[in-house]
């Protein structure tokens, strides 16, 4: 089976992956297919390029991002390393599925959420332990609807998380916010967000101190200094899943001198 093949299966499979072609320069139509997780297929024609367009693909499948990249024969990418030398263009296509965005607790404020989400592409998993609040009906919007505690769905599903993804936690009862705040935080989530006054916060922390959860870098990773008491304000402060997730691509573009675009990907 050829690359363009094998890249196709894996789009099919929904597994995050990209095809890199040379569009100008030494070896021309060269190709390399890589997904996170397996050794990379191709090779562009120097094993040093290989290398360097490895680590700046996997990079742009996390962000969801198809881009044109220059480098020298090489993987050279500095303007000196460049000065007098071919320089070999790429076309890196991204196929990565939509973002994921987790809720927990299936209270009235996960349905404006899950609305504001579906809007901008995520794909909405809605859950809840109590079977009579977690139901279609109610969130309609959303693409799953789990009836489950925190800790069966992170351990099945939690290495599925990645920097573009979030957890929404909108829970006030310690039995499922805690265990929801611990699975968080063993996974690459790129957003934790927790609902609740200052105080409210607070409490949280100490109870969270209660089953070893201090490591200040974990904590840090928890979005809740505006003290939100409603999806509203989880929505609108600078803070929320969708203002972080438009930061860092403002980031990653300021630091790249490629062109880009948006990955491909099947939302649901």
């Amino acid at each position: 089976m050829d690359l363009y093949s094998q890249f196709s299966e894996r789009v099919r499979r929904n597994v995050p992956t990209a095809l890199v072609t040379v569009i100008d320069g030494p070896h021309v139509g060269a190709m390399l297919l890589l997904s996170s997780g397996s050794e990379p297929l191709g090779s562009l024609g120097d094993p040093e390029l290989d290398r360097v367009v490895v680590r700046d693909a996997q990079g742009e499948i996390e962000a969801g991002r198809t881009s044109v990249r220059h480098y020298g024969p090489q993987g050279q990418t500095t303007p000196e390393d460049l000065a007098d030398t071919p320089t070999v263009r790429v076309f890196v296509d991204v196929y990565s599925p939509p973002p994921t965005m987790w809720i927990f607790g299936a209270v009235d404020f996960t349905a404006a959420l899950a609305k504001v989400a579906k809007v901008l592409g995520y794909h909405v998993v809605v859950c809840d332990a109590r079977e009579v609040f977690a139901t279609r009906r109610r969130f309609p919007m959303a693409d799953e609807v789990l009836v489950s505690w925190p800790g069966p769905l992170f351990d099945e599903r939690g290495h599925q998380l990645g920097p573009r993804d979030a957890v929404c936690i909108l829970t006030h009862d310690p039995k499922f916010d805690v265990p929801a705040v611990q699975g968080a935080l063993r996974t690459a989530v790129g957003y934790i967000g927790v609902m609740g006054s200052r105080k409210t916060h607070a409490k949280r922390l100490e109870r969270l101190a209660e089953v070893g959860v201090t490591d200040t870098r974990d904590l840090a990773r928890l979005m809740s200094r505006s003290g939100s008491t409603s999806a509203h304000g989880l929505l609108r402060r600078p803070q929320s899943p969708f203002a972080v997730r438009s930061l860092r691509a403002a980031r990653a573009d300021s630091h790249r001198h490629c062109v880009t675009a948006p990955a491909r990907y099947t939302n649901n």
